[in-house]
């Protein structure tokens, strides 16, 4: 090649890079550099109209119109749950729900369900913690014939033993799975952790071992106990008239019989604790983070406040913690924080997982952000983005007939005025900077956290002295126990045949005294024995005869050990 070829080569070349640089210059200064535009304003949406009666027999209907397709759902929901498991039989109530659609005692299940496809529509039924619930979708035309099949379900279920022993096997697979699935433990040891032998601290579907021990008598025994008409609402949402719907209501319903219903008492769950809990997956190349305490009801009047300011730290809308972990740092793919709002009380909860090695770090900024939102007040920027983001999406839960049902159920069940679906916007955008101050220094205790950790203990428990949880507990996945106090097996157990953390119709309320009157007793450290015979905590303890106590020397000791004796916040196990 000759020198001037080249020469022509290098020419041609630098003319392409001078244009090339050029147009990139160009674009570059054509870029937009404003911000993008505002949302536009909120369109005004109102919750349908609805009326409310109550049946002589005790059924609460609700009538919601809802004229957009010739369209009808129908909720019954039974103020029973999770939570009403006798203790030896936690995953009853589960259970019972899952069977509700299986067939009834004049119908198989495969004749339920044809029957359902024929007319063109949908049913199913569940349990959560509070409740259980059954539910109907279908065409107008078919609104008497499915309400009379919902009433079939809810009243008259079958309860074969060929469909008990399929669900029993199925619940047994999914726990073999879970018990296995980091997630699913993180979740339930805090839970435990946070509301102790409350019923809302022990796993809704069951143990292995609980589960086995179901009986169809047992489902017989709670179905009867708790499915009485002065026990259930029932919401009919759809294409249909007020008359229509109360018509229809009492025509198949009246002849439900109402019940006496026994008041189901519960123990308070313990007072925000620090402690942590450590469960050894040693194949585990992450770490399950969860951090949290108790927190509020959902008939709570902070309720909404409360809500934007967790949602601030790490929910839709605003979401710090995200900002921090993810955004920042990069140290997950993920981080979110959450209100569990429930009938008796609620909780507060960061969750995310990162690689091993980082979890310390992890948890010391998860910490430091509960005491961020705590102490600094959130900017308007913040606020107006939570606001933003629940005003503009609660459209999307009331857009459907079906998400029509569950919200006026739930609002029916936790007593709380209907009006307040008409009314949310305006609820949720009188909520101000002040008042996030307010509840962020009422409700959150970040000296006061219960931390789980599930992952490579070995990977990361030499971290956890320097961010400032040097005293921790370690539970072999192996050994986890779900019900021991310790959580691990062979301890003392919450359970048995009683009724261990429920103060219900056995010398109950006596079981909740104890419970407190156990902090602060003063026992010997090699026996287990009270130092002292007067001990006013130990004479109410083993006082009731509905239980024994087993003192456990737990972490949170107060004082150094003098002449063997040492002064601990001691625990109640009931069984």
């Amino acid at each position: 090649m000759t020198r001037r070829r080249v020469a022509g080569l290098k020419a041609c070349a630098t003319a392409i890079f001078c244009l090339v640089g050029a147009i990139a210059f160009a674009q570059t200064r054509q870029w937009p550099s404003e911000r993008p535009p505002s949302p536009l304003a909120a369109r005004d949406i109102k919750f349908p109209p609805y009326e409310l009666q109550t049946l002589p027999n005790g059924l609460q209907v609700v009538a919601v119109l809802h004229h957009e397709q010739p369209v009808v759902n129908m909720r019954l929901l039974i103020r029973a749950g999770a939570s009403f498991d006798p203790k030896n039989k936690l995953g009853l109530a589960h259970m019972a729900a899952s069977l509700l659609d299986q067939g009834t005692k004049t119908r198989s299940a495969s004749e339920l369900n044809d029957e359902i496809d024929f007319i063109g529509g949908a049913m199913g039924a569940g349990a959560g913690t509070d409740l259980t619930f059954v539910n109907m979708i279908v065409m107008k035309d078919s609104f008497e014939k499915g309400m009379r099949m919902l009433s079939e379900m809810a009243r008259q279920p079958g309860f074969a033993q060929a469909e008990i022993d399929r669900q029993k096997q199925q619940t047994l697979s999914g726990l073999q799975v879970s018990l296995q699935d980091p997630e699913y433990v993180a979740n339930s040891v805090f839970d435990r952790l946070v509301y102790g032998f409350h019923p809302y601290g022990l796993p809704e579907t069951g143990t292995p071992e609980t589960v086995s021990s179901i009986t169809r008598d047992d489902l017989v025994a709670f179905h009867q106990k708790y499915f009485a008409p002065n026990n259930a609402i029932l919401a009919i949402v759809g294409d249909v008239t007020a008359d229509e719907a109360f018509t229809t209501a009492k025509k198949v319903f009246t002849d439900w019989d109402k019940r006496e219903l026994q008041t189901q008492k519960f123990i308070d769950p313990p007072d925000p604790t620090r402690r942590v809990i450590v469960v050894n997956k040693p194949d585990a190349v992450q770490t399950e983070v969860r951090v949290g305490h108790i927190g509020i009801p959902r008939k709570h009047p902070d309720y909404m406040a409360v809500n934007l300011a967790i949602r601030i730290l790490g929910g839709e809308g605003s979401n710090r913690l995200h900002q921090v972990l993810r955004t920042q740092r990069g140290l997950t793919y993920g981080a979110q924080a959450n209100m569990d709002t429930l009938k008796e009380t609620g909780d507060f909860e960061a969750e995310t997982n990162t690689r091993s090695e980082a979890t310390g770090e992890v948890l010391r900024l998860i910490v430091d952000e509960f005491w961020r939102i705590q102490r600094e007040r959130v900017s308007e920027y913040e606020l107006a983005d939570a606001k933003a983001y629940l005003t503009g999406s609660f459209p999307l839960t009331i857009e459907t007939p079906e998400s029509i049902a569950m919200q006026v159920v739930n609002v029916l069940f936790y007593g709380l005025p209907l009006e307040q679906l008409q009314t949310f916007r305006e609820r949720v955008n009188a909520v101000s900077v002040d008042d996030i101050q307010r509840v962020a220094r009422e409700f959150l205790r970040p000296d006061r956290l219960s931390v789980v950790l599930v992952g490579n203990a070995s990977a990361f428990a030499s971290q956890l002295k320097g961010v400032g949880f040097g005293t921790y507990e370690t539970v072999e996945l192996g050994e986890l126990d779900l019900t021991a106090a310790n959580f691990k097996r062979g301890a003392a157990r919450a359970g048995g045949a009683g009724q261990a953390g429920w103060a219900g119709t056995h010398g109950d309320v006596a079981v909740a005294q104890a419970f407190r009157a156990c902090e602060g007793i003063t026992y010997n450290a090699e026996t287990a024995e009270p130092a002292e015979k007067n001990a006013q905590g130990f004479s109410a303890c083993s006082a009731s005869s509905a239980f024994n106590v087993v003192f456990l020397h737990t972490l949170f000791s107060r004082a150094p050990p003098q002449d063997g004796l040492k002064t601990v916040q001691s625990i109640c196990v009931v069984y």
